[in-house]
C-alpha cells in the first residue's frame, strides 16, 4: 500500500509513534507493573497537540489511554499504540463520517469545489475527474473561478488530460453564470458528473463568500437537489487554521465533505481528526502528491495507522 505520509528526501524523519515511545512512555517493565503514569500522559498530550490534533481531540484521546491503563489494558508498547490508533479511528467514524462520494440517483451528479488560494483545489479537481473517467463516467468541468485567467487555463488543461468536457467563461465574467452554464450543458448532454470550480477565495472576504452563495443558488435553480456534494479543500500544512476556514465556508454553503491535501509534506495530520470532530463533516479524500494518481478515498483505519507509524 502507498504510504500516506511520504517524506521525500528525508528517510531519517521519525514517526509520531517513535517520538511517543521516546518521551511519553516508560519501558515495558514499568508498563507491566502499573500502566501509564501522569508524567507520560502529559508528554503524550504535548505531542498530540504538536501534531495538530487540537485541544478537544487531544484531551479525549489522552483520557481514553488513561482509562485503558487504569483497567490494566495498556501494559505494553503494542497495547499503547493500539489504544491510540483505535481512539483516532473511532473519532473519525463518529457522527457524520460517510467517506464515499455521494452520487445522484438520477441524472447528473454535481460536485461544487470550494477552498482558499493555494489549497490545491484545481489540482484536486483534475485528480477527481481522472479517477471518475477511469471508472467509465463522463465528466464535465466548469471553470467558475473567473477571477484568474490562469485558473481557467489550468482547469481546461486538466479537462484535456482527463478527456472530460469543459465549460469556461472569460476572465472577469460572472462566476454564477458560468456555473449555471456548466450545469445546464451537463444536463443537456447527459453527463454523469459535473464538477464546478470556484474562486480560491479568502475565507475572510465577505464579498467573495456572498458570490459563493450565489453560485450555490443558481446551481440549485438549474438542477433541484444539486449540488450533491460541496467539497471543501483544505491545505493539511496550515494546522488549526483549517478549522476556522471550514467554519466560515460552512456558514456560507452547506459543506458535505472535506478534502485534505499536501499530507505528503507534513507529519501534522492530526488536523484531519480535529476538523472532522469540530464540524461533524466527513473526510472524503486525501491528496498526497501532484500526479493524477495521488488521490486516495478516505479510510479511517488506514489513516489512523499511518498517521502514527508514518
Amino acid at each position: 500500500m502507498e504510504r500516506l505520509f511520504r517524506r521525500e528526501g528525508d528517510t531519517k524523519k521519525r514517526s509520531l509513534w517513535d517520538r511517543i515511545k521516546d518521551v511519553a512512555m516508560m519501558d515495558v517493565a514499568v508498563l507491566a507493573r502499573g500502566g501509564v503514569d501522569a508524567g507520560s500522559l502529559e508528554k503524550l498530550e504535548e505531542l498530540l497537540l504538536e501534531a495538530d490534533f487540537g485541544v478537544p481531540t487531544t484531551l479525549r484521546l489522552v483520557a481514553e489511554v488513561e482509562r485503558r491503563a487504569e483497567r490494566g489494558q495498556v501494559k505494553s508498547q503494542p497495547e499503547f499504540l493500539a489504544a491510540l490508533q483505535e481512539g483516532i479511528e473511532s473519532a473519525l467514524r463518529a457522527g457524520n463520517s460517510e467517506p464515499t462520494l455521494r452520487l445522484a440517483r438520477e441524472g447528473p451528479t454535481v460536485v461544487l469545489v470550494l477552498g482558499v488560494n493555494g489549497a490545491g483545489k484545481t489540482t484536486f479537481i483534475g485528480k477527481l475527474s481522472t479517477a471518475l473517467r477511469r471508472q467509465g463516467k463522463s465528466v464535465l468541468l466548469g471553470a467558475a473561478d473567473t477571477f484568474r485567467a490562469g485558473a481557467i487555463d489550468q482547469l481546461r488543461l486538466w479537462a484535456s488530460r482527463a478527456d472530460a468536457r469543459f465549460v469556461g467563461g472569460h476572465p472577469g465574467s460572472d462566476p454564477a453564470s458560468v456555473a449555471y452554464e456548466a450545469v445546464d450543458a451537463g444536463v443537456k448532454q447527459g453527463t454523469d458528473v459535473i464538477i464546478v470550480d470556484t474562486a480560491g477565495r479568502l475565507h475572510t472576504s465577505g464579498g467573495l463568500m456572498e458570490e459563493l452563495k450565489k453560485i450555490d443558488r443558481v446551481i440549485r435553480k438549474r438542477l433541484p437537489g444539486a449540488p450533491h456534494e460541496s467539497l471543501l479543500v483544505l491545505d493539511g500544512t496550515i494546522g488549526q487554521n483549517a478549522i476556522s476556514q471550514a467554519r466560515t465556508f460552512s456558514a456560507a454553503v452547506p459543506v458535505t465533505g472535506l478534502v485534505v491535501t499536501k499530507l505528503d509534506g507534513t507529519a501534522k495530520g492530526g488536523v484531519v481528526v480535529a476538523v472532522h470532530e469540530a464540524l461533524d463533516i466527513p473526510v472524503k479524500f486525501l491528496g498526497t502528491g501532484e500526479s493524477a494518481a495521488d488521490l486516495r478515498g478516505f479510510d479511517p483505519a488506514a489513516f489512523s495507522r499511518e498517521l502514527l507509524e508514518g
